[in-house]
């Protein structure tokens, strides 16, 4: 039997998984959680085969979940679960440990072919994140405007790569909706950006997550 935990904060995507994996008769769940801090305490504290860990949780960010189970426990099989584009997280969580990457809008025969993969202990990467991922690290390095940031201005910043919405990104820092607004809208002028995607690239291309 395969051991599997899932570790989402979203209660229909983890409903899709548990009926997807229970077609599979060697998969079983047998632990979820639905925030990071609440995946790392029982991660640590269970035999498990395959991690599936979503990337934007509340409070610990998957991407940091994984770096600190990996210091304890340095042998898990953890697939990275994402709502969005390969290439801009791909990068960081296969460097970060990670033994896959998959999107959540990804067919669930793939999904069941990522987790068999990793569970015999092979990275799991499809040939469009290859792909992007080798278009990425043969890119320029980008240059330094993050420096050029207030504080607030760099914590805005990294939630918004790590996918968080303004509003919860507000109520994170104790902020109201308006402000991060504000605050959001700096980043991008001293930055020269317009998107959040472009935002993105650049904290994962300059490894600033951490």
């Amino acid at each position: 039997m395969i051991k599997l935990f899932v570790a989402d904060d979203h209660t229909m995507f983890r409903e899709m998984l548990r009926e997807a994996i229970s077609q599979v008769p060697e998969f079983r769940i047998i632990g979820e959680a639905k925030t990071g801090n609440e995946a790392l305490e029982k991660i640590l504290n269970m035999e498990l085969d395959v991690i599936l860990l979503d990337i934007a949780m509340p409070g610990m960010n998957g991407l940091k979940v994984l770096k600190e189970a990996l210091k304890v426990k340095p042998d898990l099989k953890i697939l990275i679960l994402s709502m969005y584009s390969e290439d801009q997280y791909a990068v960081q969580a296969l460097r970060a440990g990670a033994y896959g990457y998959i999107t959540k809008s990804e067919a669930t025969k793939e999904l069941l072919v990522a987790i068999q993969k990793v569970a015999n202990g092979k990275k799991y990467i499809n040939t469009d994140v290859a792909e992007k991922l080798l278009f990425q690290m043969t890119q320029s390095p980008p240059g330094e405007s993050h420096l050029d940031l207030s504080e607030r201005e760099y914590q805005v910043m990294k939630l918004i790569a790590l996918g968080y919405t303004v509003k919860q990104i507000a109520e994170g820092l104790e902020l109201s909706v308006s402000s991060v607004s504000t605050l959001r809208s700096r980043m991008l002028k001293k930055m020269n950006m317009k998107s959040n995607a472009e935002v993105t690239q650049y904290v994962l291309n300059n490894n600033l997550l951490y």
